[in-house]
């Protein structure tokens, strides 16, 4: 692009976007980043990678990072592309699969894996978030990037409860009112956290993006449809 972003498409859905430096064109990545910041975590996990903008703005605050994604190419196009620094530990695998076989602790997770526009149910799972608990430190938590197509999609609030089912404290952040939005849900130590603001400012599209973040807000859970 004329711009220097980079994108990388899967069909008809982005799965990253970032200027040249790697730094992410996405607002859900930056809220993603806002709120992880705040626990300053030395080791994180990443279920799914794509390009990987997350994983290298982490590393550049500090934390050690292992990505895991079943699609060996997501690895290469982020190294190759997309400036995903060699200090990430890069892991191809199932995200379950990987929960149960690790003996690692992690301060945060991050679930952010799609199968074309939906999460595959293994990893929004009752099992998987109880495998995720065992694998954070006392003061970690879990951040799972959903997809909504609009204030009636109940996807979101689902996971919530079913996150809520292991874990005592879930928050949902969330920007009503706009079609085809991410909302990140998360669990763990999470009580104390703010509305996350930009921290790493990307070389363009910065403006829009803090506009984004501004417009947020922890909203309470409602009750999923039966």
């Amino acid at each position: 692009m004329r711009t220097g972003a980079i994108a990388y498409w899967q069909g008809e859905y982005y799965q990253s976007r970032a200027d040249k430096d790697g730094v992410s064109l996405l607002d859900y990545i930056h809220a993603l980043f806002g709120l992880i910041a705040q626990k300053k975590p030395q080791t994180v996990l990443m279920i799914g990678c794509a390009g990987g903008s997350l994983a290298t703005m982490l590393t550049r605050i500090g934390s050690t990072v292992v990505a895991v994604d079943v699609n060996p190419q997501s690895f290469l196009l982020a190294r190759r592309y997309f400036g995903l620094p060699d200090t990430v530990q890069c892991r191809v695998a199932d995200g379950l699969d990987f929960l149960f076989s690790t003996r690692r602790m992690f301060d945060a997770i991050v679930l952010d894996a799609f199968r074309g526009g939906d999460i595959p149910e293994a990893l929004i799972s009752d099992v998987l978030f109880a495998q995720a608990r065992k694998r954070l430190h006392k003061d970690g938590a879990i951040f799972a990037n959903i997809h909504v197509k609009s204030d009636k999609d109940d996807a979101a609030d689902r996971v919530a409860t079913c996150m809520g089912q292991t874990f005592a404290n879930v928050r949902i952040l969330d920007r009503p009112g706009t079609k085809h939005r991410n909302v990140i849900v998360m669990a763990g130590a999470v009580r104390g956290l703010k509305s996350p603001k930009l921290l790493m400012a990307p070389r363009i599209e910065s403006r829009l993006i803090v506009r984004i973040l501004e417009a947020m807000q922890f909203r309470p859970r409602k009750r999923p449809a039966a």
